[in-house]
């Protein structure tokens, strides 16, 4: 029952996490593409105003003109939208969802003892803490260098050696699935965090410095506007990082720290093409186009460098394969989570009947992604991966 409950609870969570993120991510994506796309503007009644910038767009059948006032405008409005719920919730759902998926069977999903023999509870601790260190150096990093002359690319360039930091150890101390999931998480508390402590109250003291009747310091704005476009170049590596647990040959390679570091900086590179495709229109930016294809390069290379070698195990597996070999596989591989004392995810597979019922889920986990068993705990062969694939081309027969 509890296996069950933790099901509906990930299905649940992982639906609403899903959701609040595209939300998020839409919005940052819409308001990365206003800023970049805003021209001066050409009525004077909107110059005196303090607007400087406009933009004309047209969507679902009718035209919107959203202007940008410079430090704040002349008078307060009444309704003011707010976005920080998307960003807030995204990060709430995700932890749920990271603590129902890993760290309520940490033993399971967040530890290898292949890489490191520890407690669940000392796993725990470390892999929580690389969401909170992270943010504090990020953070340091960004309030030392982000206001200096090239500051931008100062920040960037020790955020990328920060990231990579955390991607070797996450990945060494960790189940490469797990690894990947809490680089991911890592960064995105970092984004949520960049609007809780920086975003929101730079605006909420620009709102309060305007009710006041007193000047607005413009240092709100530029930090706001600092920590969104972080936010936006973060988006694609944190996806791809959230995906990837889907797909075990990223994150079961040997080298797999290298090839998530990859991967995010191609994620990077792709989304700094779309920031700056915005202003090139304009004539602001030079052609972007050697950053998408810098990106496409990357995974092209990597998808190469991961291409599956021929197992020579596989060449030893009979031509035929039958049930009584698959089962003395699963015996040894299978029973302890999926037999008459445990059945994880309501899978058994030590009757010939469950077996047969299963055998499509068996092929795909064990022989097609790898996924099975978790971390390979009990450490299955290629040649028994093999075997198991051969029983199923062969029909999946039982007796």
């Amino acid at each position: 029952m509890e296996s069950y409950l933790l099901d509906w609870a990930n299905l649940l969570l992982r639906w609403v996490h899903v959701i609040t993120a595209i939300a998020w991510v839409g919005s940052s994506f819409y308001f990365v593409f206003l800023d970049s796309s805003l021209t001066p503007p050409v009525d004077e009644d909107l110059k005196k105003q303090g607007v400087n910038g406009e933009l004309w767009a047209v969507h679902g059948g009718g035209f919107y003109h959203p202007v940008k006032f410079n430090v704040s405008p002349p008078k307060l409005p009444e309704h003011l939208h707010w976005f920080y719920w998307e960003s807030y919730t995204t990060w709430l759902t995700g932890f749920a969802l990271f603590t129902v998926s890993y760290i309520w069977s940490a033993s399971t999903y967040l530890i290898d003892k292949s890489l490191m023999n520890w407690s669940p509870g000392a796993a725990i601790s470390v892999a929580l803490s690389f969401l909170v260190v992270f943010w504090i150096l990020y953070d340091a990093i960004c309030q030392i260098f982000g206001q200096r002359k090239n500051g931008d690319a100062i920040v960037g360039a020790l955020v990328l050696v920060l990231v990579c930091v955390a991607s070797w150890l996450a990945c060494h101390w960790f189940a490469g699935r797990a690894a990947f999931l809490l680089v991911g998480a890592m960064i995105a508390t970092a984004m949520s965090a960049n609007v809780f402590f920086w975003i929101i109250p730079g605006q909420k003291k620009v709102i309060a410095a305007i009710k006041a009747g007193k000047p607005v310091d413009p240092i709100h704005g530029k930090r706001g506007k600092q920590r969104s476009v972080h936010n936006t170049y973060f988006t694609l590596p944190v996806l791809f990082s959230m995906l990837s647990n889907h797909y075990s040959f990223t994150w079961s390679h040997p080298q797999n720290w290298l090839v998530l570091i990859l991967m995010m900086f191609a994620g990077a590179a792709i989304r700094q093409f779309f920031v700056m495709r915005h202003g090139y229109k304009l004539g602001r930016n030079p052609h972007p186009l050697p950053y998408a294809l810098t990106g496409v390069v990357v995974i092209i290379a990597v998808i190469g460098w991961l291409r599956p070698e021929p197992s020579v195990a596989a060449a030893a597996v009979p031509q035929a394969a039958g049930y009584q070999d698959v089962q003395k596989v699963l015996e040894q591989r299978c029973y302890m989570c999926h037999g008459a004392q445990l059945q994880m995810k309501n899978v058994r597979l030590d009757t010939p009947a469950a077996v047969k019922q299963h055998a499509q889920a068996v092929y795909q986990q064990a022989v097609m992604t790898k996924l099975m068993p978790m971390n390979n705990s009990t450490g299955i062969t290629e040649a028994e991966r093999a075997l198991i694939g051969q029983w199923f081309q062969d029909g999946a027969k039982t007796p």
